[in-house]
């Protein structure tokens, strides 16, 4: 008899990723999280690298996962596409200005150039940054999506403190 399988909470989406150590530890993020991890476009590594699955290891069977050859091949996909968020250093709304839901998709660009500015711009309202008091350009990818992941279930699971209620 086969286990049903949970919803996930949120879909973590990554657009062209091109550092493979990155991904595996997203892959481990999402395991952790119970997010699915969609992969777009094309990649700078291949799935077998032994570093993707080093830094993955023991959760890559784990993970719910899928790939996606374009952009638009994902975007077709999407359900509601209200419910996307794209994330990006280069707009002031704060991910702790966003009400996230069950189900929602985030959106990260690739390591060295983020997302198309075109994306940005054609949904402005749904661009959302996490807020950086120092002088840096960024964060690590994988930083970035685990900071998101958990804000998004902080307010989904761990807002209300009821004991019992907070873990996984």
């Amino acid at each position: 008899m086969s286990e049903k399988k949970e919803a996930p909470f949120f879909r973590i989406v990554l657009v062209e990723p091109e550092i493979p150590q990155n991904t595996g530890n997203i892959g481990r993020t999402c395991v952790g999280t119970q997010c699915e991890l969609h992969l777009v476009g094309k990649k700078g590594f291949e799935i077998t690298d032994a570093n993707l699955k080093r830094a993955g290891l023991d959760y890559w069977p784990h993970l719910s996962w899928f790939e996606h050859k374009t952009y638009e091949d994902w975007w077709n996909q999407v359900e509601d596409k209200s419910r996307v968020f794209f994330l990006t250093t280069k707009v002031k709304q704060s991910i702790y200005q966003v009400q996230f839901k069950k189900g929602d998709w985030l959106v990260f660009g690739k390591e060295t150039k983020g997302l198309d500015p075109a994306i940005l711009q054609a949904y402005p309202q749904q661009a959302v940054t996490i807020p950086q008091l120092g002088p840096v350009r960024s964060l690590n990818l994988a930083t970035s999506v685990a900071i998101v992941a958990y804000e998004g279930l902080r307010q989904l699971r761990f807002a209300d403190d009821t004991p019992g209620e907070s873990s996984l």
